[in-house]
């Protein structure tokens, strides 16, 4: 049951991205509802307009945290300094950067953190959208387009609408789940949108696993957009099980010390083995043994 609290907090995300979109039109269309829905909630009205599970989809998409936990805290440990950097080259300057790199490292939490922050930049998570179509209409709804319609209709729309809008940014996470057509048909975006739009690409090792083995077979396409996504795979963290316990030691460190101070690090370490996915967990477990308020 979604409370009259929890769809303030859920406004009140709203607000804090109206911004980022052209209109209240486009935005509502973001957020799969309709205009005179998205104009309703923002005047007050908030009871029998969205169905629970709409409510709960638009917290999802904003990544609004409901009920009284405190607000998680973001680190900037070197994943994310150097992935938001990296985004912030390819918005600035229409770029286009392919990273590739170990699952669990911090990779989709800051490019989600890039995309609430910078107007016209979208994310998607390509393991929701594998095929052709299902990926351009997803990208077309990001930026608030008509997804909707004729698909041949909505890929011209937005190209567009890319061409147009001042530096925008297509981040494409987990891309390796992509179809074959959907890797040509990114190829064909891009190819109508150079110079006009930023693209980041972002994977586990399959990723790249994938696309090497693709060009060595000498199937159509792969080569061709290896190379606009820049000729190279992109790697934050280091080789060698040392220097990677050491990498992932320093990152658990930055990220519990933001949200839980005073928190023995070696045994959130031990306890997590490094994996950034169990850290609110073990941290709350922490924070109840001292009896202090949960903190993620």
């Amino acid at each position: 049951m979604i409370t009259d609290e929890m769809k303030k907090q859920i406004v009140a995300g709203i607000e804090a991205q109206r911004s980022k979109y052209a209109s209240d039109a486009r935005f509502a269309i973001a957020l799969g509802i309709n205009a005179a829905q998205f104009s309703t909630i923002r005047n007050g009205k908030l009871d029998r307009v969205l169905s629970d599970a709409n409510w709960l989809s638009i917290a999802r998409r904003l990544d609004v945290q409901l009920g009284s936990r405190q607000e998680w805290k973001t680190a900037k440990t070197p994943v994310y300094t150097y992935i938001y950097n990296q985004l912030q080259e390819c918005q600035d300057n229409s770029q286009s950067g392919l990273l590739c790199d170990r699952a669990d490292v911090g990779k989709t939490y800051t490019a989600r953190c890039y995309v609430k922050e910078n107007k016209n930049a979208v994310y998607v998570d390509c393991s929701q959208v594998k095929s052709k179509q299902k990926l351009i209409r997803q990208i077309a709804r990001e930026f608030g387009l008509n997804h909707t319609g004729r698909y041949a209709d909505v890929y011209e729309d937005l190209v567009f609408y890319l061409r147009t809008i001042q530096k925008p940014l297509v981040i494409l996470d987990e891309a390796g789940d992509l179809d074959y057509a959907a890797f040509l048909e990114l190829k064909a975006l891009w190819n109508a949108t150079e110079f006009a739009c930023g693209w980041y690409m972002m994977g586990a090792d399959g990723l790249k696993t994938k696309i090497e083995g693709n060009m060595g077979r000498k199937k159509v396409g792969y080569e061709e957009l290896f190379s606009r996504f820049g000729n190279r795979f992109l790697k934050v963290t280091p080789e060698g099980r040392e220097a990677w316990d050491d990498f992932a030691r320093a990152q658990v460190a930055l990220i519990a010390l933001a949200n839980c101070p005073g928190a023995d690090i070696k045994k959130v370490y031990h306890n997590t083995g490094g994996s950034l996915r169990r850290i609110p967990v073990e941290l709350s477990k922490l924070v109840k043994d001292h009896k202090t308020p949960v903190v993620a």
